[in-house]
């Protein structure tokens, strides 16, 4: 029995099937974080700052008054950024971080995210915050944690995943279903 078009397949005007669920799958995981991408540049940049630029932003408020080397930074990007030194250039240039060079390790530049910085992600938290429950909304709880799992899967990769059972539906320990507020 053949299933009729995706809906991915309609929104990117394909007329031929996938070779594979997998492919389908990669598709329209990518075309979804497109789609989120997009919705929350909105949110961003009419402070003049990129979705990367938030999450430098992000980490710096997180890491208090130690701030962080620029490879720690690098190291906890949401998504992969080669330049993490033209990132923090820009918003050094822009008043929202101060980095200065080690006096214990020379090589070392530690960054701190500025009181212009902080009002700037205080006047964002709201809007982020509303624009990723609108974009989740479609899901309740119960699909919100489940989804969560089945990302978390994909992450830890093919050699992470234990048994698939009736408790672990989502393969391996790091895609187990995190409790549902509320249940037992």
């Amino acid at each position: 029995m053949s299933r009729g078009r995706s809906a991915v397949q309609e929104e990117i005007q394909q007329t031929r099937p996938f070779s594979s669920a997998s492919e389908e799958g990669v598709v329209a995981l990518v075309r979804t974080a497109d789609l989120l991408r997009r919705a929350l540049t909105r949110v961003v940049e009419p402070q003049g700052i990129t979705l990367q630029q938030y999450n430098v932003l992000r980490i710096l408020r997180g890491s208090g008054a130690d701030g962080l080397p620029t490879l720690d930074i690098a190291g906890r990007m949401i998504e992969q950024a080669p330049g993490v030194t033209r990132l923090l250039d820009r918003l050094q240039a822009k008043g929202l971080v101060r980095r200065q060079r080690s006096s214990e390790d020379r090589r070392q530049i530690r960054c701190w995210i500025t009181p212009a910085g902080l009002e700037l992600l205080g006047r964002l938290d709201r809007p982020m915050q509303e624009g990723a429950r609108a974009f989740m909304s479609p899901l309740d709880a119960r699909e919100l944690a489940l989804f969560i799992g089945h990302l978390d899967a994909l992450r830890a990769g093919p050699d992470a995943r234990g048994p698939r059972t009736e408790e672990n539906p989502v393969h391996g320990p790091a895609a187990r279903r995190p409790r549902i507020q509320g249940e037992r």
